[in-house]
């Protein structure tokens, strides 16, 4: 007669085995953490935005458009960390809202460029008085080193996705120090 599977004793751990269970409980730990802060962190910002009436993927958009240049729907696609896929819809919600202008491109004409509008200029930085309690209360448990630390963590983890892209995208320098 057989022992009963659940009465039989565990087989005993090498110093590997017990390595192995432990960083894969820590993975998965810093996976739920990464997720948890952004979820906190996307809950916070939808509240601080509230009141202006933007979504915090519309935000995004202003954000990417602020430097300046006039870009195509896939170049901000690309640089959008928020919106998979086309931004399409996000963007015409905003050129509705005539915070972005769509104008043909000068070299081609079947190109349209976007760009933020004096009036998305405004409503960014109605945006960020707003999101500042966000990015005060993250500084309030991270200096300086351990933000940068951070960061350049959460690069390498990501190092060779979509959002690894568009984040390096949008802050080329950091990118830099990681590679």
């Amino acid at each position: 007669m057989s022992t009963p599977t659940s009465c039989r004793p565990l087989p005993k751990r090498g110093p590997e085995q017990v390595e192995t269970v432990e960083r894969a409980r820590t993975l998965n730990e810093i996976r739920l953490l990464v997720l948890a802060a952004q979820r906190e962190g996307s809950r916070r910002l939808g509240h601080a935005l509230k009141q202006s009436g933007i979504t915090p993927a519309q935000s995004e958009v202003l954000e990417v458009l602020s430097g300046g240049e006039h870009l195509t729907l896939a170049e901000v696609g690309r640089r959008l960390v928020c919106e998979a896929g086309s931004p399409s819809r996000l963007v015409e919600s905003l050129v509705k809202a005539g915070l972005v202008a769509r104008t043909p491109s000068p070299t081609d004409r079947r190109t349209v460029l976007l760009a933020i509008t004096p009036e998305g200029r405004a409503k960014l930085a109605e945006l960020g008085e707003s999101a500042g309690p966000l990015l005060d209360l993250m500084g309030s448990h991270l200096d300086q080193h351990e933000a940068r630390a951070l960061a350049d963590l959460l690069r390498r983890l990501l190092k060779g996705t979509p959002g690894a892209a568009a984040v390096a995208a949008r802050f080329p320098a950091a990118r830099s120090r990681v590679d």
